[in-house]
């Protein structure tokens, strides 16, 4: 435990918002999280319950939850938004009227170029780099499921470059969270690693597997067709990630195996991913990255804020992406028509 208690806000606090905090308020940092009504209601009458990956829990000690950022009271150490990409201009406006309460924010969305909009808000003193890949869903209201971590889940950073005390105090907060976190050097290294990672997982599987709704990442990736394709999208989106100048890392080991794919002939890069498709196999079913969940749930993806970035880099650095084009063409068009 950290001498000093935190104050951490979590502005859209849904299953992954409610983990994090769940998990720094059981730890004894004081949280605050901003969600819908309903979830905030069950949260503030019976405290919030975590099921998953450390057990079933109740957590009312140290957590309050809002639904506007004007009833967050007191001085936030670190302000995190967790909202949908879409929903990130408006939720900002709205925190507009905590700028003076805030001492440092952060994104830990999915994508690149996304802490631009925390700049513009809150100036660029203000914004670290943030990055995770913790598992969290909303069950309920008042109750989410932890089903999965890493054994280092997130990542903070100067967004400069370099690790420094607001870094490396949050990173220990999480770590004291059983959140395992590191503060590093590069932060963009890691965010363009993990948005080559989420980026190919998704467009693979929302343009794969989202016709039949019973399909999960498992009836995919053991298929060699499926598995090809897979490949192929992954390469190229490697190809982009590496013109940028960094080479895989596989921070979110064993999640990401960017590096045995980009070091790996086609063929043998296949069979990694059939392999893979076995061992899911043996996992409780229904394993889908969010993308695919929000096309076969029939909600309109973030493919521009995930992919965009992506494309535009290619094209700035001249990389052939022909199939993971493709597959934003063919989910964009799946999108037009909600």
């Amino acid at each position: 435990m950290m001498k000093k208690p935190l104050h951490i806000c979590i502005h859209g606090a849904g299953g992954l918002g409610s983990v994090i905090g769940g998990y720094l308020a059981k730890s004894g940092h004081q949280v605050t999280l901003i969600s819908r009504q309903a979830h905030a209601d069950a949260i503030n009458q019976n405290g919030l319950q975590v099921v998953g990956r450390l057990g079933d829990m109740l957590i009312k000690d140290n957590l309050r939850a809002v639904t506007m950022p004007d009833q967050v009271e007191g001085v936030i150490d670190y302000y995190i938004l967790l909202t949908k990409a879409k929903d990130a201009p408006a939720a900002l406006e709205d925190a507009a009227v905590l700028v003076d309460q805030i001492q440092c924010a952060l994104t830990m969305q999915n994508g690149v170029g996304k802490e631009a909009l925390l700049i513009e808000r809150f100036g660029e003193q203000k914004v670290i780099g943030g990055s995770i890949i913790e598992g969290g869903t909303l069950l309920e209201p008042g109750k989410v499921n932890n089903h999965v971590t890493a054994p280092t889940t997130a990542f903070f950073g100067e967004l400069s470059g370099g690790s420094t005390e607001r870094t490396e105090t949050l990173a220990k907060a999480f770590t004291g969270a059983n959140l395992k976190s590191e503060s590093v050097e590069d932060i963009n290294h890691v965010l363009w690693e993990k948005a080559t990672q989420v980026s190919g997982a998704s467009a693979w599987a929302a343009s794969t597997l989202s016709a039949i709704p019973a399909l999960d990442y498992a009836d995919g990736i053991s298929v060699r067709e499926g598995a090809e394709h897979y490949v192929v999208i992954a390469k190229e989106l490697i190809d982009i990630y590496k013109s940028k100048g960094y080479t895989p890392q596989d921070f979110y080991a064993p999640f990401s195996f960017l590096k045995v794919l980009d070091e790996s002939t086609f063929e043998e890069a296949v069979q990694v991913c059939l392999d893979l498709g076995e061992h899911m196999k043996s996992l409780p079913r229904g394993i889908r990255t969010s993308m695919h969940e929000d096309l076969i749930n029939g909600k309109v993806t973030e493919a521009d804020a995930i992919f965009l970035p992506l494309i535009e880099a290619a094209k700035e650095n001249n990389v052939a992406i022909p199939t993971f084009h493709g597959a934003y063409r063919v989910i964009k068009t799946i999108d037009s028509n909600r």
